[in-house]
């Protein structure tokens, strides 16, 4: 088909061109130019009719309930097979169990027989050892006590002559009546002396631990003396510096006391300039104030509406002062007032 016109360019789909009344006739005809237009594969082939998809899909239906068919016998088969095989499971998992059991109850009596067959040989060796030592001990006391035999026969026969004095002294002595008493006595005093001994011993002792103790508690009265010095020039430190900071804190609550009444004493005087104006603004209106119900807000609102009214009153004086001169201007307020 021949053109009279030169292709226009075309865009994507629902924007063929910036002039959509021509966008129609020109795709028309670019879709008869083969350079502008790309045809699909096959274009004159008839393609599938409903018969053939509906016969495509009753096959594919009829395939699909044979299969299903299938795997529902297939399906009860392997549950039939997976109760059997549950069944078995089960059945072995009791065996195991019990034998389980059996191996457990066996490994415990034999631990337990262990265990006391073990005890029973430490008992009998502990009682082998100490009998052991006992005898030991006894052989040791055999060989001391034949030594001490002999060395108190040496000493018997060497303190022999010693006996004859002390029955001579008690034959000649009055004080003493016999050789035990003498003995007695003698032993008495030796045992006197040891006690003396022991307390004079024993009171030193007691004195040098009263001095240790003495020092002991006078170091630890100097070091918490010295403590209680460095506790006290710490506090004296601190106390320094909590004063320092609490005339600074003093200084800045003074200021913040003077801004917060400044700026109540501001705020006071906006309120009441506020509530002037609008007194005022009411006045020249001729209408009553009702300041209290309105509030703040209700009297802000009001003054905006009236500089608004006054600010355009202005701009028509301005114009009217310009196209009728400055008396009409005048006649104009008198008139508004």
């Amino acid at each position: 088909m021949p053109r009279t016109k030169p292709t226009k360019t075309i865009d994507v789909l629902g924007n063929l061109d910036l002039r959509p009344e021509e966008a129609v006739g020109d795709y028309l005809e670019s879709k008869a130019q083969k350079k502008y237009f790309i045809n699909c594969p096959n274009p004159d082939s008839a393609g599938d009719s409903i018969e053939l998809l509906y016969i495509h899909n009753t096959r594919e239906h009829e395939e699909m309930l044979k299969l299903q068919e299938q795997m529902l016998v297939n399906s009860k088969r392997q549950s039939e097979i997976n109760e059997r095989r549950v069944k078995h499971m089960y059945k072995t998992q009791e065996e195991l169990r019990q034998r389980f059991i059996d191996v457990n109850s066996f490994i415990k009596d034999c631990g337990d027989k262990k265990r006391i067959a073990e005890k029973a040989i430490n008992d009998e060796m502990a009682l082998h050892e100490e009998l052991s030592e006992d005898i030991k001990n006894f052989k040791t006391s055999i060989s001391e006590l034949t030594t001490f035999r002999e060395a108190l026969k040496g000493t018997v026969e060497e303190l022999q002559p010693y006996e004859k004095v002390l029955e001579e002294v008690v034959s000649v002595s009055d004080i003493f009546v016999s050789p035990k008493d003498c003995m007695d006595r003698c032993d008495a005093l030796m045992l006197a002396q040891v006690e003396i001994s022991k307390l004079e011993n024993k009171k030193l002792q007691e004195i040098e631990e009263m001095r240790q103790h003495m020092v002991k508690i006078t170091n630890e009265a100097a070091l918490t003396v010295l403590g209680l010095k460095n506790d006290l020039s710490k506090l004296e430190r601190s106390y320094h510096e909590s004063r320092d900071k609490c005339i600074k804190w003093e200084k800045i609550l003074s200021h913040t006391k003077d801004v917060i009444s400044a700026s109540y004493l501001e705020r006071e005087r906006n309120i009441g300039a506020i509530n002037a104006l609008y007194i005022l603004l009411c006045r020249r209106r001729g209408s009553i104030s009702d300041a209290p119900s309105l509030g703040i807000a209700g009297e802000l609102d009001f003054i905006k509406e009236e500089l608004l009214i006054l600010n355009e009153l202005l701009k028509e004086f301005d114009n009217a002062n310009k196209s009728n001169g400055k008396s009409q201007r005048m006649e104009n307020m008198e008139a508004y007032c």
